[in-house]
């Protein structure tokens, strides 16, 4: 558990890991230069509980802080945990009870429930919303292009597959959505589930709010990173539904990469026109071109259904032939 400046959500956090109902566990709490109290707090719990270690951060960053809380621990089954937030008592218990019924090459996880004092904003419930109805059927890597389909803090998984996923070698950001990349990458399988174990605490200033290793940017930067590396085929033809900012924001990339692909969109106003130095085509002429792969950065509930509709009728799978990205 990387800890930094959580001290005033510390307290509700270490006691809901203490009060969990699976009781043989390890901590391992690395304070990555806290500036608040955060440090006290846990050394006067650590105290109290011998099942806690802290330490603090040889490194910086919260990276850093997984590699060497990772590196100092011993259990078979591991877990990770934000310091801002609060598990649900039975939490350690159920990812544990499902890793030991599946097995290796099983992944873990639970439901989320975000909680703001401020109350939760309309984008944090559709996330949460998104993302439950992922786990319960098991499916999340289908979406796994559109956001980070594996809650962080609410996983496990045997020490084995952690390290056949290289566990937090790579210096990439964000860091948890380059790991989701990684289980799916090797294979995984998302065990399903309808109960909440996690609850997801926001504020202002949560990390993934403020720190620019969280921004838009990032976020497609792995996208079309983890696209060429492990959907792309050289057979079928490229296509880029959409020209807004992130449409535009994949086309540089592309460009940049040397992959040759070519640019759709529904919008009347931009069709015909030239950017980078690529004709922007109506979306129907995707019936020219055999067996396809399509990315599709238009945003929207209402477009993204009927461009869904669209593509399913001319009998196009996602995950297989198409891929949204936001």
């Amino acid at each position: 558990m990387p800890v930094k400046n959580t001290g005033s959500f510390l307290q509700d956090c270490l006691n809901s890991i203490i009060q969990q109902t699976e009781s043989y566990w390890e901590l391992i709490a690395i304070n990555d230069h806290s500036t608040d109290d955060s440090w006290q707090t846990l050394q006067g719990f650590a105290k109290k509980d011998k099942r806690i270690t802290v330490l603090q951060n040889e490194g910086n960053g919260i990276i850093d802080a997984l590699r060497l809380a990772y590196k100092n621990s011993k259990g078979q089954l591991l877990t990770r945990m934000d310091s801002d937030d609060v598990m649900l008592p039975e939490k350690l218990m159920v990812l544990k009870n499902q890793l030991v019924q599946n097995g290796v090459g099983h992944l873990a996880t639970g439901q989320v429930q975000y909680f703001s004092a401020d109350g939760v904003g309309d984008g944090y419930q559709k996330y949460q919303d998104w993302l439950n109805g992922l786990t319960s059927k098991g499916n999340n890597f289908q979406e796994i292009y559109k956001e980070c389909v594996i809650p962080s803090p609410c996983w496990m998984l045997h020490r084995a597959d952690i390290d056949k996923c290289q566990a937090f070698l790579p210096n990439r950001y964000p860091e948890d959505y380059d790991l989701c990349f990684r289980f799916y990458e090797n294979g995984l399988r998302v065990i399903p589930t309808n109960q909440v174990l996690h609850q997801w605490r926001d504020y202002p200033n949560r990390t993934s709010r403020t720190d620019k290793n969280y921004a838009d940017n990032r976020f497609l930067d792995l996208k079309v990173h983890y696209f060429l590396k492990l959907e792309k085929d050289k057979k079928r033809p490229l296509i880029l539904w959409g020209a807004g900012k992130k449409g535009k924001l994949i086309a540089r990339q592309l460009l940049e990469a040397k992959i040759d692909f070519h640019w759709v969109c529904n919008n009347d106003r931009k069709i015909g026109k030239d950017i980078y130095g690529k004709l922007l085509l109506p979306f129907n002429v995707l019936q020219k071109w055999e067996r396809p792969q399509i990315i599709i950065s238009v945003a929207g509930a209402i477009p993204q259904a009927e461009i869904l509709n669209y593509l399913q009728n001319k009998h196009l799978k996602a995950g297989v032939d198409f891929y949204f990205f936001c």
